[in-house]
């Protein structure tokens, strides 16, 4: 089986459509969502939708804290921005999609693998990855063989071998990478519409449990249509400042 996995859309259409559209060209069998749907971008209800088709296509979902928040509502001591985006979420949402938001689980396991947004150890908690203590961390968590997180928006794989000797890379596009049995691994695809590794290319990566390996990927999109979406609804101009440059 084929899986692509996803994470970090923020209601950016034309990153997903564009990753969507790469994706339909490696024989995926299925899609793995990591949360975060919403938040940040101009099209938040066309982009919940298509999780949901993805889903109910054998796809799996989890949440994300951007999706909570719009499922809650801004609290009453946020700063002035991300209520705005938050309250702006809201109201173009309708009452099943926000449904779906609230209804996704934190964390799903199907062995061997574990797919969350945050981390394995407190998925409620939405503490980082930020490093190899944090990723080894996770991985005493769960007993499972490979954890798939999100986000951190940069694509980054850590691994740590039955010694307890932990390793990190960052991974180079279109290149696969053989996730060698014998040590578990922890992968962070980066993010489809909201990158912060200096490219603005959408990241995602596939799973192959055939060969047993993993290939990022990198789809340039267009990032100029994007933001120029964000700035017609009136969302803060430095969300569609940060798309062309990836930060």
């Amino acid at each position: 089986m084929r899986t692509a996995i996803l994470t970090d859309l923020h209601a950016n259409r034309e990153a997903l459509e564009a990753v969507l559209d790469h994706a339909g060209g490696r024989r995926i069998d299925r899609f793995a969502l990591l949360g975060d749907f919403v938040g940040y971008g101009a099209d938040p209800g066309w982009v919940v939708d298509r999780v949901r088709a993805l889903v109910a296509a054998g796809g799996v979902a989890v949440q994300g804290n951007h999706d909570l928040a719009t499922v809650r509502g801004a609290s009453p001591g946020m700063r002035p921005e991300p209520r705005l985006v938050i309250d702006w979420t809201r109201e173009q949402l309708d009452a099943d999609q926000l449904d779906f938001l609230a209804a996704l689980p934190l964390r799903i396991e199907q062995d061997p693998v574990l797919f969350v947004h945050a981390n394995a150890w407190a998925p409620g908690d939405w503490g980082y990855v930020l490093g190899r203590i944090d990723a080894v961390r996770s991985l005493h968590a769960t007993s499972a063989w490979l954890t798939c997180v999100g986000h951190v928006h940069e694509p980054r794989l850590y691994h740590l071998s039955g010694v307890g000797r932990a390793g990190d890379f960052v991974p180079t596009p279109g290149v696969a990478v053989p996730l060698l049995p014998q040590r578990r691994w922890l992968v962070i695809p980066g993010a489809v519409g909201q990158p912060r590794d200096g490219d603005p290319a959408a990241a995602y990566a596939v799973l192959d449990d055939a060969d047993g390996t993993m290939t990022w990927w990198r789809v340039p999109y267009d990032h100029e249509t994007a933001a120029r979406r964000i700035r017609a609804a009136g969302l803060p101009l430095a969300l569609a400042d940060r798309l062309a440059h990836g930060v």
